[in-house]
C-alpha cells in the first residue's frame, strides 16, 4: 500500500470535521501534562467540540480550497484542532480560559464563522457569552418589563378594592 493511500483517509477525516465548521481553532499542546490534557478534552467534549491532533501536512492538505487554508502558515511544531460545529465561542472559550491555567497551551489562531482569526482575536471570541447565556438575559430583559406591569396593574386592582368600600359608604353618611 503507498503512502498516499494510507494519508487519504486522515485528509478526509480533518475535511470532513472543518466542513461546516462554525470555528476551528488550532494549537500546540506541548507541555501540557497528562493530567491537563485529560481535563482540556473532557470539558471540549462536554460543549460538544471535536479535538484532536494531526499531522501538520495533513491538516495543510485538508485545509486546501477552505476557510480554514489561511492557518496553513501557523503549521509548524505540534498542532491540535478543536472544532465546533454548534458554537461558534466554544472552542475559543474553553481553550483561551484553559491557556490561563496551564500556560503551556499556545493558542496558534483559528477561524470563526469562515474568518481566519489571530490569537488575540479569539481572546475576544472567548469573552462572548454562550448562546444559553445570551437567550437567558434576552428572556429575562423581557420578563422585567412584563412583571413590572403585572406588579402595577396588581397595585391598582388592591388599591381600587379598598376605595370601593369608602365609596360605597360615602354616599350612607350624606
Amino acid at each position: 500500500m503507498a503512502k498516499v493511500e494510507l494519508k487519504q483517509p486522515v485528509v478526509k477525516e480533518i475535511s470532513a470535521a472543518i466542513e461546516g465548521a462554525q470555528s476551528v481553532v488550532l494549537v500546540d499542546h506541548r507541555g501540557l501534562t497528562v493530567q491537563q490534557d485529560t481535563e482540556l478534552r473532557k470539558q471540549l467534549r462536554e460543549a460538544g467540540v471535536t479535538y484532536k491532533v494531526y499531522k501538520n501536512t495533513m491538516m495543510n492538505f485538508a485545509f486546501k480550497g477552505t476557510d480554514c487554508e489561511g492557518l496553513s502558515d501557523l503549521l509548524n511544531g505540534p498542532s491540535a484542532l478543536a472544532v465546533s460545529k454548534d458554537d461558534a465561542t466554544a472552542p475559543a472559550r474553553i481553550l483561551c480560559e484553559f491557556a490561563k491555567k496551564a500556560d503551556k497551551l499556545e493558542i496558534k489562531g483559528g477561524v470563526v464563522e469562515g474568518k481566519v482569526v489571530d490569537p488575540e482575536g479569539l481572546g475576544e471570541v472567548a469573552k462572548i457569552p454562550t448562546r444559553e447565556v445570551l437567550l437567558g438575559r434576552l428572556f429575562g430583559s423581557w420578563q422585567a418589563p412584563i412583571s413590572s406591569f403585572a406588579r402595577v396593574i396588581k397595585q391598582i386592582a388592591e388599591k381600587d378594592g379598598e376605595a370601593a368600600p369608602a365609596e360605597a359608604e360615602a354616599p350612607a353618611e350624606a
